[in-house]
């Protein structure tokens, strides 16, 4: 069996490691110390494993749904060539009558769309200024659109250019916080009506099997405890101005008596000399 030789050079680095290792052993600093014993790590455990997995599907919310938008036609695939006004146009044309569901535009809303003069985002148009951005990662803008309905609530409609046209690849209805992009996910926040303090944040991302954006995650988030109001710092008072030392006025100058003989003076802490009735002495 041959043996391998240590060149030089790693003998060296080998045996200055080893004396810098030795030196902090012996000095006592930087050994590894621990942190204390840990919890033990607990596995997911199955409730009721003799429970038969449920056979019939779920209640279909729409989630999935699409929809081709009639009459639209895009050019080169770039959604960034139609008007976003003329799509909503085309999809409340398309179901005149559908007021509830993705379909859906309040009649009020409807009115107020055909009577928007100066495309969206203009004064009194319900339908608020468009966003482009790429959500499906295929390296193309989808066309993100939003319109104001009654009673505060918001429609969130994503459009994708496909095969010539335009779909409709989300439409969900909330009364948002905000709603806000975060890579290729759309993220919408929703105050909660039932747990005051909380709000929902869902977070929309696509979906290849399905051709739709889907709710991937959603959570309730606690943002303040219940009844809190913003605390408003009171102002601060001015600073006390510094004590002026006072001072004691300088002793009154002897006054001579009328024989002319100087007074007696007295010191600052003596009492004057008592005289009895006809002014002399006791």
């Amino acid at each position: 069996m041959t043996r391998r030789s240590v060149p030089p050079a790693a003998a060296f680095v080998a045996a200055g490691v080893l004396t810098l290792a030795a030196g902090c052993g012996a000095a006592g600093e930087g050994r590894l110390e621990s942190a204390g014993p840990t919890s033990t790590a607990v596995g997911p455990v199955r409730l009721w494993p003799d429970l038969p997995p449920a056979t019939n599907p779920p209640i279909d919310y729409g989630e999935t749904d699409n929809e081709r938008v009639p009459g639209i036609a895009v050019t080169a695939g770039d959604v960034h060539t139609v008007d976003p006004l003329a799509v909503v146009r085309a999809e409340v044309r398309a179901r005149p009558d559908t007021v509830s569901g993705p379909n859906g535009v309040y009649a009020g809303t409807v009115r107020a769309i055909g009577a928007c003069a100066g495309g969206a985002g203009s004064a009194g148009c319900p339908l608020m200024e468009p966003y482009y951005h790429d959500l499906t990662g295929d390296g193309r803008d989808e066309l993100i659109a939003g319109i104001r309905l009654p009673d505060q609530q918001v429609a969130v409609l994503v459009y994708r250019a496909e095969r010539g046209g335009l779909t409709r690849v989300l439409s969900t209805v909330e009364q948002v916080i905000s709603v806000e992009l975060a890579g290729r996910d759309l993220i919408m926040r929703v105050g909660s009506a039932g747990i005051p303090g909380y709000e929902y944040r869902t977070a929309w991302s696509w979906d290849e099997d399905q051709g739709s954006m889907l709710p991937a995650r959603d959570e309730i988030v606690r943002v303040r405890p219940p009844g809190s109001v913003p605390s408003v710092a009171a102002p601060s008072a001015p600073p006390t101005p510094p004590a002026t030392p006072r001072v004691s006025p300088p002793p009154a100058a002897p006054v001579p008596a009328p024989d002319g003989t100087a007074p007696e003076e007295t010191g600052p802490g003596s009492a004057p000399e008592e005289t009895g009735p006809d002014g002399t002495a006791p």
